[in-house]
Formats: C-alpha cells, structure tokens, sequence
C-alpha cells in the first residue's frame, strides 16, 4: 500500500507543484488544492474528436496529464498510409477502427485511464451526449467537422433575460495542421469568436478551371477532377451524394479517374491521391502533429485546473524554414451566423431578377457561408414551403424547377425568413431577406 502511494507520488509530483501553490502565472482565481488533481482524475470528462494524427497524440498527452476520464469519436478505420505518423496503430490494425483501437492502446498503456471509444460520426450524437463534457478538444482533418461540432456547442449555451449562463458553456480546444504549419486555438462558445465567426481564416480550397479539366487535362488531379464534377453527377452510380469517407464511392473514382488517365497518357493516378483531391487532404507531418497536440492539451490542462490564464485566443506554428509561434485575440463576428444573438439578415437588390439558384450559389460561394448543399424551406401563408432541397434525390427532383424561378415568383417578400439546413451546421439558420432596389429599401 504504502509503495502504490509513494509511487502515485513520484508519478504525480509534477503536476502537484503547479496545483499545489501559486505562481506567476496563474490565473487571477486560482486557488492551489490538492482537490484540482483529483477533480482532473476522477471527475472531469473530456472528449477527443479525431483519432488520427493529431488525435492519437492528443490521446497520450491527456493521459499522460492525469485525465482517466476519456471518450474519443472516429468514424474512419485504419490505412496503411496512417501508420508513419499515427503511432498507436500497427500493421495488424488495418482495417480495424481508429477510435476502438487508439482507445485500447492507451487503457492498456496507461494506468487508470478509461478511454471510451465510438466508432461513429459525431452527427451521430445528440445534445444530451455532447452535454456531459467539460472540454472538447477537436483533432479533425474536416472545416465542415469543425463548423458542424462547433455549432452543436453554441447550441447548447443557455441565456436568461439575454445573458449568458456560463455553466451551460462546454469549452473547445481545436487544433489544425498543414504540413510544417499549424495552429491551436481556445474557443469559449459566446464569449469568444467561434470557427464561424473566423471562417475565412481557412485556406481557400484548390480548384481547377473547368475547361481544363474537361478538354485538356494536364495532371491527375484534372483526371480526378473530371471524374468527381462530371462523371458522378452524370451517372450517379450509388444513387447518392458522393461520400470521400465511403470506400466504395473512392474505388469508383479510382477507377474511373484511371481510365481518363489512361487515354490521355497523364501516370501519376494514385488511390491515395485520389482521396487527396476527393477529400482536399493536405499532407501531414508526424512533428507537426505532435507540437500542435502538446499545445491543445496544455490548454485544455489549463481550462480544467485555471492554474494558468488559457490562450486568447488563437496561435499559429510555423517550422518551415525556423520555428515560429505568433498569438493573437481572433474576434468575434457582431454579426455571426452561428453565435451571435442578431437575425442574419441577407441583402437582396432586386427580388424580381435574382433567381433562387443564385441565392443557393450564394450560400455555397460566399465566404460568409460557405455552405455546401444548402436545403431552403419558409413559412408561406402559414404553410411550410420547401424551396429546394438536394441531398434527398425525391424532394430536389420535385423542387429542381423553383431553382429557375425568381424570389418573387416563389412569393418571398420582403423581412421574410428563410430556414437554411446544411452539413456544416447541427442547427437550422435562420436568414431574414432584405430587399432593396437601387440600393432603396423596397416599401
């Protein structure tokens, strides 16, 4: 008995001299206890999306910092190509799931952690599940992921005669990176700016002129290109939406990107490269990962004990040339789609012109919303209107001809509110038409 405690000792002193007595940079109201360290490992409850890269180092860091109580979501399962930087997996693992297998490595190599795995989607989840956390920390390779969980947790703050109850706000620490970049940020839902609120600080995503990929395709990314835009759309060969997490769907392009290949003696057509182009993945680097994971649990270590100010807000890491942090307070949007209080409102110029294929592209294009197949109902005449809808092949087919039809046509007027559902979003967005005529409000 006496050599279990001097060991927990030996092994938790570290973590007792920061816990156990101020120091300079502590936060305003810590109070030292050694009740903090027992809170971290019998009480607080943190949940790790993203069991990659990232995710697999964020696993050993959290419990390596005393955090027993764990759950981490991953609905991917593990590839070959994974192995050079995701350390808790090996070879006998592929196949297997990320999350299963990342949770069983570290229960059984640290004691006392309890890793609870879900092989699934994080839309999977209600808001009853994502409520029992502290902290969420987010090792994810997806902006539409970041958006979606992001979203969830701005829906579960609560406000009482417009102010915020901050027991109801759930903390996330969110780590990003590119190659030798990277960037960790701390995001307190409604009082700081949220992914929304930043969303054009991620890089714009590579696309290739259409002619190009259509008549004289150069690389094997335009093969694949031409395969993904042109190809699915026409043939829709699983009668679905193409999914780049479905094994099936990237085979199918795999091959057909190889016969285009093929014709126009372009080599270089990989799997992995196809889902490179498919899912926009950007190469990663196992260093890269590892410093980006030590900052975001650092972080989450400070939320949970306030022994240290946490970061405000936002850090970026650069190593390509050197190394180089820079930090800065990313601010919040007045006007944020997600967390802010105030109706969105979308300016119209001419409702008898614009179309609502336009105001669909504008959802998509605009770097306001960045929407990726938004689906549009209303209220009209008290009846709900579905505008249209393309993730539910029934509904676009008998919506498709209001696309052609104008905002006025389709009898939305003026101060009207339209309810917008994407993927990037757990929630329905409410957007309020304004519309004006020579830059004149219309009366």
């Amino acid at each position: 008995m006496s050599e279990t405690l001097e060991s927990n000792q030996k092994r938790w002193g570290h973590l007792k001299k920061v816990l156990e007595r101020p120091g300079p940079f502590s936060h305003p109201e810590f109070e030292p206890s050694s009740e903090i360290l027992d809170f971290i490992m019998t009480s607080c409850k943190i949940l790790v999306i993203g069991a990659g890269g990232l995710g697999c180092e964020l696993l050993k860091d959290l419990a390596l910092m005393g955090f027993k109580n764990i759950h981490v979501i991953d609905m991917d399962t593990i590839d070959l190509s994974n192995l050079n930087r995701q350390f808790l997996f090996r070879h006998s693992d592929i196949g297997s799931s990320k999350a299963e297998t990342a949770a069983n490595f570290i229960n059984k190599k640290v004691p006392g952690c309890q890793v609870t795995p879900h092989f699934s989607k994080i839309q999977d989840f209600d808001e009853s599940f994502y409520r029992q956390f502290h902290i969420v920390v987010c090792g994810l390779d997806s902006i539409v992921a970041r958006r979606w969980i992001n979203g969830m947790l701005v829906s579960l703050l609560n406000y009482e005669d417009d102010v915020l109850d901050q027991q109801s706000l759930i903390p996330m620490v969110d780590g990003g990176t590119e190659g030798f970049k990277g960037n960790a940020r701390v995001v307190l839902p409604g009082m700081s700016a949220c992914v929304e609120c930043t969303l054009d600080l991620y890089p714009p995503q590579v696309n290739y002129p259409l002619c190009t990929i259509a008549n004289t395709p150069r690389l094997p990314e335009h093969c694949i290109e031409y395969v993904k835009l042109i190809m699915w759309p026409k043939e829709n060969p699983f009668n679905a939406s193409l999914d780049g997490d479905d094994p099936q769907h990237i085979s199918w392009i795999y091959e057909k990107s190889m016969e285009r290949s093929h014709q126009f003696n372009i080599p270089g057509v990989t799997y992995r490269l196809v889902q490179g182009v498919v899912k926009h993945i950007i190469p990663a680097v196992a260093s890269t990962n590892a410093v980006i994971a030590g900052i975001c649990a650092t972080e989450v270590f400070k939320l949970a004990t306030s022994c240290c100010v946490p970061l405000n807000n936002y850090m970026v890491f650069n190593d390509v040339d050197g190394i180089y942090t820079y930090t800065y307070e990313a601010e919040r949007k007045s006007d944020c789609l997600v967390c802010s209080q105030t109706p969105q409102v979308m300016e119209i110029k001419d409702p008898n012109t614009m179309k609502l294929k336009q105001l669909v592209e504008l959802l998509s294009e605009s770097t306001s919303y960045q929407m990726k197949s938004p689906g549009l109902t209303t209220i009209i005449d008290g009846k709900n209107k579905t505008l249209y809808m393309s993730t539910i092949k029934s509904i676009e087919e008998r919506t498709r001809e209001n696309l052609s039809k104008s905002l006025v046509e389709l009898g939305l007027k003026d101060g009207q509110d339209v309810l917008v559902a994407d993927v990037t979003s757990p929630t329905t967005l409410i957007i309020k038409l304004k519309y004006l005529v020579d830059d004149v409000e219309m009366k």
